[in-house]
């Protein structure tokens, strides 16, 4: 028994070393195997199964910095380009600017016509051309009509705001107080020195001495933009002692005002037409009646007055009023029916 205990106590013994030997050869070939290699010409990371070589990496490197190098001196030719066509738009610019200073208070439109670039002026009077000034436009329908907007010295009044509240804009933004201001001085040059072709003389004053007009002489104006050509202005200017009055039209093409028309209008023959639309509001054209009584027959008598009453009730009392007015005057007055629609 001892004997047999000792033999199985041997082979127990060469069994754990056999399996020690074995596990340090599985480790040493891991380690040949997996142990970095420390030949130059080894592979460096790159795509699987293939070996790229430092040559490879610093033509790619040299490559990559001749396209950057092309793409930087193209756009350094751009940066030129762009700088020298600046320069020149903002010698167009100063010029421009020179011509505005030329005349009184900064006056945009330029009468010498020789300063300014030919391609500008004959762009700037096409946008005049194509713009409804002189010449009306064809609409597909009403609701492509621009509508004005009229100002004075102190408001300016827009449509956009509605009769049910204020429609004056007061006070009136410093952007465009500042556009009025200098639409307005721009019309006083030209009626204070008008060219050759305006419509209008030169007239002197109670002393002889040439008439000159100032703001205060502005009686009211009002412009309207199209969005694709610029900007409209009508001026009017009276004197208090004159029976005439300046009418001077100016255009804005998104640039320099320009001077459009300039004319004289008497108003000793003109006629007012005044359309009243009313509707049962008896009371109220009581009193209307009696400030175009006190105002349009006393001191003026040219003035046609036309009444369209919507409906039938309180019709012949607005008759009866019509014609207590027309029997103490020589008005035109007339009162058409229409239907009253609810």
């Amino acid at each position: 028994m001892p004997r047999r205990g000792l033999i199985l106590h041997t082979r127990t013994h060469w069994l754990l070393l056999g399996l020690a030997l074995l596990c340090s050869l599985v480790l040493f070939m891991y380690l040949l195997e997996c142990a970095p290699q420390t030949d130059g010409n080894a592979s460096l990371p790159g795509v699987v199964g293939e070996n790229y070589g430092k040559e490879y990496y610093q033509a790619l490197l040299q490559e990559q910095e001749e396209h950057y190098q092309t793409r930087a001196t193209s756009l350094k030719r751009q940066i030129a380009q762009l700088k020298q066509e600046l320069q020149e738009m903002s010698e167009k610019m100063r010029s421009l600017q020179e011509r505005r200073n030329v005349g009184a208070n900064g006056i945009g439109y330029q009468s010498n016509k020789e300063q300014a670039p030919s391609d500008l002026l004959e762009f700037l009077h096409s946008q005049i051309d194509k713009a409804e000034v002189s010449i009306g436009a064809k609409l597909p329908s009403e609701y492509g009509v621009i509508p004005f907007e009229s100002f004075t010295l102190m408001k300016v009044f827009q449509l956009e705001m509605g009769l049910t509240r204020h429609p004056e804009e007061k006070p009136v933004r410093k952007d465009k107080r500042d556009e009025l201001v200098e639409v307005i001085e721009a019309g006083l040059e030209v009626i204070n020195n008008p060219d050759e072709d305006d419509e209008q003389e030169d007239e002197e004053g109670p002393l002889g001495e040439k008439l000159i007009f100032n703001e205060n002489d502005f009686v009211e104006g009002y412009y309207r933009t199209e969005r694709d050509k610029g900007t409209q202005y009508e001026l009017f200017f009276k004197k208090a002692d004159l029976t005439e009055y300046r009418h001077v039209t100016l255009f804005r093409p998104f640039g320099p005002l320009m001077k459009v028309k300039s004319e004289m209008i008497d108003i000793t023959r003109s006629i007012i037409n005044i359309i009243v639309p009313l509707a049962e509001r008896t009371e109220a054209f009581v009193q209307f009646m009696q400030n175009f009584r006190d105002v349009c027959i006393h001191q003026d008598k040219k003035i046609h007055l036309t009444v369209v009453y919507f409906g039938k009730e309180g019709l012949s009392k607005v008759k009866s009023i019509l014609e207590s007015v027309t029997s103490h005057s020589l008005l035109l007055i007339l009162c058409l029916q229409l239907p009253l629609i609810s």
